[in-house]
């Protein structure tokens, strides 16, 4: 009989991506892979086309400030948590690893009153409050940073880094450049302001077209109905990539992102210079300034701060990191923080 492994977490895509990779390496080593999320979110639609049986639950968000939705957000968090119990108790998994996000939560804590053990991942420098409100719960916590120690109990911690998805190595140019009718004789700038796009880099690229077009051509990920009435020689717009996202990333040359744990680790995996453009601490909980920080110093990648970015500031860093893009692939190259998989694999089976 197959041992069972449930794998959880959603609400965004970086809270998803990494639960694939770790699914690829659970499938290929024989174990049966069920999951658990919301009832409608973002990670069904990431999740089902794998073929990896899919459980929906309620789920609520948690908010440290006063709204209205608070009080109903409660009653599905219970009802999420009583849909967890039943669902673990029909397929007895062996173990439960949580990426986190807000769905999670119930899922976490059906596994610890029914005993089974839980491998959470953490992917920023500092725990969210999902995470935060998991974490006693479970056996084993992945860290993607060692400074997160700091935030976390570490006798439970083991650092592994962040899981990757082995699709994003398998892009092949030939397709990159067939979608965006680009060639092969002028560097690729490639945009990403998450799944959700990102208005504020939207429009300081638009408005800084003309300058990158005499350099780049721009691929540009604008995020769901952001598409601008622009139609320009070496501009190319598509809204979200899924299946194209690993094409796009072999034919770039450089990157503008925000500083998402799972972007920028793909970004090291693939040895992608990078301009990080983290979302503000009035827009966040500050996880991404720090994920941006360290990638700075360590060498991988610039930041520019949003409060600071226009069309003269990203000209400037992006032709900063272009003009040395050597030494920052270097950078790359040296790191220890590649790929995670097989350490978060050691860390699941070790409670098994």
């Amino acid at each position: 009989m197959k041992k069972t492994i449930l794998l959880t977490g959603g609400g965004s895509a970086g809270h998803v991506t990494p639960n694939i990779s770790i699914y690829e390496s659970l499938k290929e080593k024989g174990f049966e892979v069920h999951y658990i999320g919301q009832k409608n979110g973002l990670e069904r639609g990431l999740i089902e086309p794998l073929g990896i049986p899919y459980h929906g639950i309620l789920a609520g968000k948690l908010r440290r400030y006063f709204d209205l939705k608070n009080f109903t957000d409660v009653f599905r968090i219970i009802t999420g948590f009583f849909q967890s119990v039943f669902i673990l108790l029909k397929i007895k998994p062996g173990a439960v690893f949580s990426k986190g996000g807000f769905v999670a939560c119930p899922v976490v804590w059906a596994a610890w009153v029914l005993r089974i053990p839980v491998v959470i991942h953490e992917s920023d420098i500092s725990p969210g409050l999902a995470n935060r409100l998991s974490l006693p719960f479970a056996r084993k916590i992945c860290l993607t940073f060692e400074a997160s120690n700091s935030y976390v109990n570490n006798k439970k911690t083991v650092l592994t880094g962040l899981p990757v998805r082995r699709v994003i190595h398998l892009g092949k140019k030939e397709a990159g450049y067939r979608l965006t009718g680009f060639s092969s004789d002028k560097p690729v700038l490639l945009i990403m302001g998450g799944s959700q796009g990102a208005k504020a880099i939207n429009d300081t690229v638009r408005d800084a077209l003309d300058r990158l077009l005499q350099t780049f051509q721009v691929c540009h990920l604008c995020g769901a109905g952001n598409k601008a009435a622009i139609e320009r020689s070496g501009y190319f717009q598509l809204e979200y990539a899924k299946e194209e996202l690993p094409d796009l990333l072999a034919i770039s040359d450089l990157v503008i992102s925000r500083a998402g744990a799972t972007s920028i680790f793909e970004f090291l995996s693939l040895r992608l210079p990078s301009v990080l453009i983290p979302l503000p601490k009035s827009a966040s909980r500050g996880d991404q300034l720090l994920n941006a920080e360290i990638f700075r110093k360590t060498g991988y990648a610039e930041v520019l701060f949003q409060e600071e970015m226009t069309v003269d500031s990203l000209f400037q860093k992006i032709t900063q990191v272009f003009e040395r893009k050597e030494t920052y692939v270097r950078n790359m190259e040296r790191s220890q923080l590649g790929n995670a998989t097989e350490g978060v694999m050691e860390v699941i089976t070790s409670i098994l």
